[in-house]
């Protein structure tokens, strides 16, 4: 069986630094930060009190505030970006056949706000058990999907993928298969997550993973700076519309891009720490150029996962060092969550626009907040530190890697007939 190219034809974002893609893609280019202090909660007894909040969303411009108070942040966000994705597209689903039309999501936690009200209200009470009745169908992973489904009249293949902070990249692998295989024509793919709230916060300050420069957060966020001290949240979302690329052409779809090979590996090594060889990212990244049927001299730029952890940061160079070998310094690398925090399962998502848009537009987003340079990485990497710049892109790499060692990467391709 002759698998089926996959095209990219219609982008939405809702980001920290924009709430649409144009907003988006200008704020990268520019460098700007979307930490600031937290607005969501008092988090002023919190070790982290700063976040990358998504601004001036409101979700009654979606929905009406009856269906919007149904359900999770993280559908809101979910039903936003696909709103514009699904218009991007030019996509009029009364002349199309619904069938074969399909939504793969992807959410690291899903529901955490509604989980932590309903259960902070039980135990605040009597102990008489006075539970929403959307409490579950509001918390659930694959309830964002299943919205969008419902809202555009989609019967396709219809699940969420959760993998910890690589799940959205897993939804794009999954829908790539699903088109290519011909199971679906189109699949409405991304991921979305909102866990700014004392729970999300709370539990990852538990864990050390957050940075705790409450001083300066617009900087927090540092990938390969040599005192990055954590991640800096975020939430959002991400959709990406995928497409045969027959089905595009036939109804006369602009295409963005090509999505040509996914790859995946676990570390099996820890709970939340990467390999520290980066054993997994290598593997990952292979898997993706195998599938992609190409060679390491082929790519031009990696969104690589880049948190700002000690650790992580550090695996992952070293995986990409052993992989391209001197083809590593020819690359352009940058870590956008040095902009948008990590948005843990729409991260793969909302970063593989990010190369997407650097394809189209021939510009690599930088890598901002470096300001000493970590004498354990090689100096001859180009991470694009602090500014755009300019280059003729071919092929973009995404890497996201999940506690619990999932790790995924998908790679994108200038469109060619």
């Amino acid at each position: 069986m002759e698998l089926k190219r996959v095209v990219v034809t219609g982008l939405g974002a809702l980001t920290p630094i924009g709430n649409t893609v144009p907003e988006y893609w200008d704020s990268l280019v520019k460098g700007v930060s979307g930490a600031a202090p937290i607005t969501r909660f008092d988090a002023s007894k919190f070790k982290t009190r700063f976040a990358c909040e998504v601004k001036n969303f409101n979700p009654e411009d979606f929905m009406d505030r009856k269906e919007a108070r149904k359900l999770d942040p993280f559908v809101h966000y979910a039903l936003a970006s696909t709103d514009e994705a699904v218009k991007d597209a030019n996509l009029d689903f009364d002349k199309l056949d619904t069938n074969r039309i399909g939504v793969i999501w992807g959410s690291g936690i899903g529901g955490l706000k509604t989980f932590l009200d309903e259960v902070t209200n039980f135990a605040n009470s009597d102990g008489t058990p006075r539970f929403n009745p959307f409490f579950i169908p509001k918390m659930i992973l694959d309830i964002a999907p299943g919205h969008i489904s419902m809202k555009y009249g989609l019967h396709g293949p219809n699940f969420s993928t959760v993998s910890a902070c690589a799940s959205s990249t897993n939804a794009l692998i999954d829908s790539l298969n699903y088109i290519r295989c011909g199971y679906a024509d189109v699949i409405v793919s991304g991921g979305s997550e909102a866990i700014i709230n004392e729970a999300g916060i709370g539990g990852f300050n538990a864990m050390h993973a957050l940075s705790t420069r409450n001083d300066d957060p617009a900087t927090a966020s540092r990938p390969f700076d040599k005192d990055r001290d954590g991640f800096v949240a975020g939430e959002g979302s991400g959709t990406i519309i995928l497409e045969s690329l027959e089905h595009a052409k036939a109804r006369g779809a602009k295409i963005y891009a090509e999505l040509s090979g996914g790859g995946m590996s676990a570390d099996a090594h820890h709970i939340t720490a990467s390999h520290p060889e980066g054993l997994g990212a290598n593997l990952a990244m292979t898997n993706a150029m195998r599938d992609a049927h190409i060679s390491t001299d082929d790519i031009d730029y990696i969104n690589v996962h880049g948190t700002s952890t000690p650790v992580g940061d550090i695996s992952e160079t070293k995986a990409i060092m052993e992989l391209f070998g001197k083809h590593a310094f020819e690359l352009n690398i940058s870590s956008t969550k040095s902009m948008t925090g990590h948005l843990l399962g729409a991260a793969g998502a909302v970063e593989s626009m990010a190369c997407i848009l650097a394809i189209k537009h021939g510009m690599v987003p930088p890598t901002i907040n470096h300001f000493t340079d970590d004498p354990n990485l090689d100096p001859r990497l180009n991470f694009t530190f602090n500014k755009a710049q300019k280059r003729d892109i071919k092929f973009a790499q995404s890497n996201t890697f999940g506690f619990g060692g999932h790790n995924a990467s998908v790679i994108f391709k200038k469109y060619e007939e």
